[in-house]
């Protein structure tokens, strides 16, 4: 049987049947272009764009919950169809993501569309976290029951303990910030400092993702953000994309920024302290006035939400999963904040995947693989059609 595997994210879908090895990134969003006013890009049909300035954004998610149909329709018609997976609905099983608490009105409507318009053959709702706990439980060598997953995403971080396969809902903790949070906070810094960037969304997220770090000591990296010249060892030139001669902007050596020549109609952004000041928003939301817990509080207050014999083997299974664990030193920067307020006689330790983007995926491709996925977890088309939306609510706890 066929199962279609869904990690419905707000930034980007990622999706394939579980036969494949990885999954497709495609942007959950439409765009358009100044370039081309006429048409509109959905999801990777971007790559075709000959320009990225100005782009604009049409996306189906807002604050981190599903909430334009018509949009989300959209990208999910040109995926499903032939250009990108050729599903043949009565004979597929998908499997999709949703958010953490999600509201009762878009499960309703999802089940609804899933089953009634594409005609899917069966379906089961998931959290990304569930999914990721099941991938990197099952990957150990020693099988765990327990899993602290740390999902830092677009809209939201999440804090996740998950038993068996269940999400521990006392212990759940949500920030409000995220990959789009960060981007949003580098474009205005930029722009008050340097050049006016607000309308340059898709380039400075590049700019984020290519020079953006963790800082392991944030006042040590600030002491060297003073520095001239060769000494200050945080300074990178950022070549913005002019498309015509650069389609994707870089980052500079250091031995080119001190000997190279600059070249013609070279447009440069210096990123100084911006490159660790921006994602040290998730460890200080308070920074920029969100009153809110960062990351290190946020884990502990979770495991502390815990039954007592659990907390130890919280902290040892704590998984970084999100497009925000893929800056440098995010791993080594919580492991030492956490092993700082954890209790001194349990151990710590911080495990982050090789595609923390794409784990969520794996674990679903790995899970609906298996028996208790075909027989247990799903609601098949005649399920539903006999019993209507109680049967989902029931089967689907998220």
């Amino acid at each position: 049987m066929a199962v279609l595997v869904l990690d419905n994210g707000a930034s980007a879908a990622k999706i394939a049947f579980n036969t494949a090895d990885s999954p497709r990134l495609i942007p959950n969003c439409i765009f358009k272009a100044k370039s081309e006013r006429r048409k509109l890009f959905i999801g990777d049909q971007l790559e075709e764009c000959k320009d990225y300035s100005g782009l604009f954004y049409v996306m189906p998610f807002q604050k981190g919950f599903l909430v334009n149909w018509d949009v989300e329709k959209q990208i999910w018609d040109y995926m499903f169809g032939k250009e990108v997976m050729k599903v043949d609905f009565p004979e597929t099983t998908i499997l999709v993501t949703e958010p953490h608490f999600n509201f009762s009105s878009i499960k309703e409507a999802m089940d609804e569309i899933l089953f009634e318009e594409y005609n899917f053959k069966a379906i089961c709702r998931s959290t990304a976290a569930q999914l990721s706990a099941y991938k990197s439980q099952n990957d150990e060598s020693k099988k765990h029951l327990i899993c602290l997953v740390l999902d830092s995403g677009y809209s939201f971080t999440h804090v996740v303990p998950i038993f068996n396969g269940k999400v521990l809902k006392k212990g759940v903790k949500r920030i409000s910030v995220g990959g789009k949070l960060l981007t949003n906070h580098l474009k205005e810094i930029i722009s008050y400092r340097q050049l006016h960037v607000l309308d340059e969304t898709y380039v400075m997220n590049q700019v984020k993702e290519d020079t953006c770090y963790v800082s392991d000591n944030f006042y040590r990296d600030m002491q060297f953000a003073r520095l001239k010249g060769a000494r200050n060892t945080v300074l990178r030139d950022y070549v913005l994309p002019d498309y015509t001669h650069i389609k994707r902007g870089y980052v500079k050596s250091a031995t080119e920024m001190l000997l190279g020549p600059k070249k013609e109609n070279e447009q440069v952004l210096r990123m100084n302290n911006e490159r660790f000041a921006v994602p040290e928003i998730l460890f200080h939301p308070s920074d920029i006035g969100i009153q809110e817990m960062g990351i290190p509080e946020a884990i502990t207050h979770a495991i502390e939400q815990l039954p007592l014999e659990m907390q130890p083997h919280c902290y040892m299974n704590i998984l970084l999963t999100g497009g925000n664990s893929l800056f440098p030193g995010m791993k080594e920067r919580v492991f030492s904040e956490v092993r700082a307020l954890a209790p001194f006689d349990v151990d710590v330790a911080v495990h982050c995947p090789s595609r923390p983007i794409a784990h969520a995926w794996e674990g679903g491709a790995a899970l609906s693989r298996t028996d208790l996925f075909l027989n247990k977890m799903c609601v098949t088309k005649a399920e539903y059609e006999e019993n209507g939306k109680n049967i989902c609510r029931e089967k689907f706890d998220s």
